[in-house]
């Protein structure tokens, strides 16, 4: 079999660094880690206990992808893993990209569902019986008359605005909204909620930045 060159792998002071390549498929990568070190790399098994750093390089990997790398490399005896860690700046860059704010301009009626990952700004109406899903925040440049979900992954640091604030229901992460009549203010113009303490609340559109500003006050489930 041809050497293959998506895995270099270095020793420094520490131990050892595995540099991965972050453009090919991962089902690679793991054969080409395990092929090394069972083939090529065999002198990397003799000896004591060696500390191994794993770079991805731009590549975003979950808990349990992370876990099988560890699980090939731990089969070695030898080799214990110290980390596995992606570079900051493309974290960094993934995370700016994740903040962005999507803009859509519609109209969401009746038996529509909206869906997006990140934070949504709607410029137009949700009518009662449309739908709003978001894992980020919600804002609605214009009147949300049906339902809204803020946080559907989870979060529950997140928000539910409208300029004019008239649901069915609202929920963000878990927690669901009590009836409209019994936390609505009366004007309902330029609202958000938000979770304090793992109740819903609603206030003036004017006060976010104290949410903002004193994540103290900005406490989920």
């Amino acid at each position: 079999m041809t050497e293959r060159q998506h895995i270099m792998i270095k020793g420094v002071k520490e131990g050892l660094v595995f540099l991965l390549n972050d453009q090919c498929e991962f089902a690679t990568l793991l054969d080409e880690l395990q092929y090394k070190l069972e083939k090529t790399h065999q002198q990397l098994l003799t000896g004591p206990l060696v500390h191994v750093h794993v770079k991805l390089g731009a590549r975003q990997l979950s808990d349990d992808d992370k876990e099988r790398i560890k699980t090939v490399i731990r089969s070695q005896g030898n080799l214990m893993v110290q980390s596995i860690e992606s570079d900051a700046k493309a974290e960094g860059e993934q995370q700016a990209n994740a903040q962005q704010l999507h803009a859509l301009t519609t109209i969401v009626r009746s038996g529509q569902t909206v869906e997006h990952d990140g934070d949504l700004l709607l410029i137009g109406d949700v009518n009662p019986g449309g739908t709003l899903l978001c894992t980020g925040d919600i804002y609605v440049l214009g009147a949300l008359r049906g339902v809204a979900h803020a946080g559907t992954g989870g979060r529950s640091d997140v928000i539910i605005a409208a300029s004019l604030m008239r649901p069915t229901q609202l929920r963000i992460a878990d927690v669901i909204s009590r009836p409209p009549e019994e936390w609505m203010t009366g004007d309902a113009a330029m609202e958000f909620a938000f979770l304090n303490e793992g109740r819903m609340q609603i206030d003036k559109i004017t006060h976010l930045f104290r949410i903002r500003h004193n994540p103290i006050m900005f406490k989920g489930v």
